[in-house]
């Protein structure tokens, strides 16, 4: 080979490694611009999710409840106890809430003559969904600044159907904060999952009581299932009433 037919080879080869480093440069410029634009997606979706609404809030006229103690209302000495096992993501728990919780609380918890308990619950002792769970924890921080039953009453006043968006964290802070809550309070309280075990215990309670379902109802031991309208509850109360001499 001579000298021309050499240096002919030499700058093919050269030319076929520029070639070659170019497209390196290439693909290593196609995947810092690739990486830098998942990054740039990741970020904007992060701030959609900080920014992005909670949505509308229904506000409750919320009324004060006779010598509230946290989940509880009445006097402690009532010679009825009723202990509702309840779900804030349940239609029928709302159901029993908008229509026949407050009869019972004008006609017998306000008279002395019902204590009432709401303990939150879920079917053999499980929470149906994360929604479920997370409006418990944060009704019982609620409960720490004595807005428990208030707080009940803005979960079902906005609840449109079971674990469709009503009860995720920023609705739920929304809620507090509409109620006028101490927000840094019920944040910390909130977010250590302080209730945890009350609420586990609650859930063993309910199963160990017999309770199958939500909303269930215990009427000095008695069962009541569901639901049911003011006039079963009544004759029920009436009865425990009489067998306690009241």
């Amino acid at each position: 080979m001579n000298k021309k037919q050499t240096s002919a080879s030499k700058s093919k080869r050269q030319a076929v490694r520029e070639q070659r480093a170019r497209k390196q440069r290439q693909q290593r410029m196609l995947l810092i611009l690739g990486v830098a634009a998942i990054a740039l997606l990741i970020a904007a979706l992060l701030i959609y999710t900080s920014l992005k609404s909670v949505g509308a809030i229904v506000k409750p006229t919320t009324e004060a409840r006779p010598q509230a103690d946290f989940n509880s209302i009445g006097d402690p000495n009532a010679p009825v106890k009723m202990v509702e096992y309840s779900d804030f993501q349940c239609p029928f728990c709302k159901r029993f809430a908008d229509e026949t919780e407050k009869q019972v609380v004008d006609t017998y918890v306000k008279t002395g003559k019902v204590y009432f308990t709401y303990v939150p619950f879920g079917p053999a002792g499980q929470w149906i969904g994360p929604e479920s769970e997370a409006a418990a924890r944060a009704a019982y921080c609620a409960g720490d600044q004595g807005k428990f039953w208030e707080y009940k009453e803005y979960l079902f006043a906005n609840h449109t159907g079971q674990h469709v968006g009503d009860s995720t964290d920023k609705r739920l802070q929304a809620f507090a904060e509409a109620l006028g809550l101490n927000m840094g309070e019920f944040n910390s309280c909130y977010n250590s999952n302080k209730y945890d075990q009350k609420l586990q215990e609650g859930l063993t309670e309910g199963v160990q009581a017999g309770a199958g379902g939500t909303p269930y109802f215990f009427v000095n031991g008695k069962a009541i299932e569901g639901a049911q309208p003011f006039s079963t509850f009544q004759q029920e109360i009436e009865a425990a009433l009489a067998a306690a001499g009241s």
